[in-house]
């Protein structure tokens, strides 16, 4: 997906297209990585002075629902990145630091049990956490 298609989706959807909506879609598809509401914030302040917190959160929690972004939580805080453009099903490394995240290609739910007879599974999240090579040479251990 790209922000083209991001934009798509809204419209279709019924949501109107604005700049400040483009602008957070082209950080979190530049950026890569899981990003609070305020360092998206952060990145628009200068181009939209009058931006709040909360209209910040508010579309990246439409983006989220629209499938647009996906979201965890880090540091008791939720963040969001772009949706991976990956089609296959997969899961993430994630930085405790950057956000940075890196595909786990391989799914441990199938190799723990694949599909149980007696339950439908609709969704299932898997996350590890560390720190990717940038920040580990940042940090002492």
């Amino acid at each position: 997906m790209d922000v083209y298609q991001a934009l798509e989706i809204l419209k279709d959807r019924g949501y109107k297209y604005t700049d400040k909506r483009e602008k957070m879609l082209t950080i979190l598809n530049r950026e890569k990585r899981f990003m609070s509401a305020k360092e998206v914030l952060e990145f628009m302040k200068d181009e939209f002075p009058d931006l709040s917190f909360d209209t910040i959160y508010r579309n990246l929690s439409l983006f989220e629902e629209m499938g647009i972004a996906m979201a965890t939580e880090l540091k008791g805080e939720k963040r969001f990145r772009f949706h991976c453009a990956t089609p296959t099903h997969h899961h993430h490394f994630i930085c405790l630091a950057c956000g940075k995240t890196k595909e786990i290609k391989a799914c441990p739910l199938d190799a723990m049990w694949g599909e149980p007879d007696d339950f439908l599974i609709t969704g299932h999240k898997f996350e590890v956490y560390g720190y990717c090579h940038d920040c580990r040479e940042k940090r002492e251990f």
